[in-house]
């Protein structure tokens, strides 16, 4: 059946739609340069409840084995073990539909990871290697409906995503991609706290505005049918 077959979601805890965690946990691995901490994973798998789960930029692992540990059917899936989320099917290639389908992409270009974090040579269809902020936005909404696609009626899909500041220039990539997608459809906007960033070893002399210190988990349902996908 393609319609969602987990229970009533569950309360959401104390801390809202705020988010802080300075710990990462155990899961996945420290050394992989932009990770989540799994207690974000945690917390949304005890609001959301889903049965199935699948991560289509697993990175080092950190958000499958929270699910596992939870007792959560899970997935993952990444670019640098062969999946292309541009040119791949998330439904095909887990073989079911999920109730929720989570990932954390990069933020354009401020971690390179092909070439860089895994593998010896850029790869032509990772988000970080995009040449602006335009393709790495058009990719990134491709990528998120590729994301829809694989998630069950009534289910849950959504990213973790952050805001870039350079040369002055403010870019809100959550704000971005929220126009892109299925207005009816959102859900939910987190704001979780950014912890133990390379940036604060750094001196900004002529900084005049607060650094970013804040990243967005935005969650979409999946409907049976919507008016439009913004194009």
């Amino acid at each position: 059946m393609d319609t969602i077959n987990h229970t009533t979601p569950g309360p959401f805890p104390p801390d809202g739609s705020l988010l802080s965690f300075p710990e990462r946990g155990p899961w996945g691995r420290a050394g992989y340069r932009g990770n989540c901490s799994g207690y974000v994973y945690q917390r949304i798998f005890q609001w959301l409840r889903p049965k199935v789960f699948t991560d289509p930029m697993v990175g080092s692992g950190t958000s499958v084995e929270v699910a596992r540990e939870m007792g959560i059917e899970a997935y993952g899936l990444d670019l640098h073990s062969g999946f292309n989320i541009l040119r791949h099917s998330i439904r095909e290639t887990v073989g079911k539909l999920s109730d929720l389908v989570l990932s954390h992409p990069p933020y354009h270009n401020i971690i390179l990871y092909s070439g860089s974090v895994w593998g010896r040579e850029p790869h032509p269809d990772d988000l970080s290697r995009c040449a602006c902020e335009g393709e790495f936005l058009d990719k990134l909404r491709w990528a998120v409906l590729n994301q829809r696609a694989a998630t069950v009626i009534g289910g849950y899909y959504g990213i973790i995503i952050g805001d870039i500041r350079r040369g002055g220039r403010y870019s809100s990539f959550q704000a971005d991609m929220i126009a892109r997608m299925p207005r009816e459809e959102l859900r939910a906007v987190i704001v979780k706290a950014q912890h133990h960033m390379g940036s604060d070893a750094k001196s900004y002399d002529s900084l005049l505005l607060p650094r970013i210190r804040h990243e967005y988990v935005l969650l979409w349902q999946r409907l049976r049918t919507i008016q439009r996908i913004p194009g």
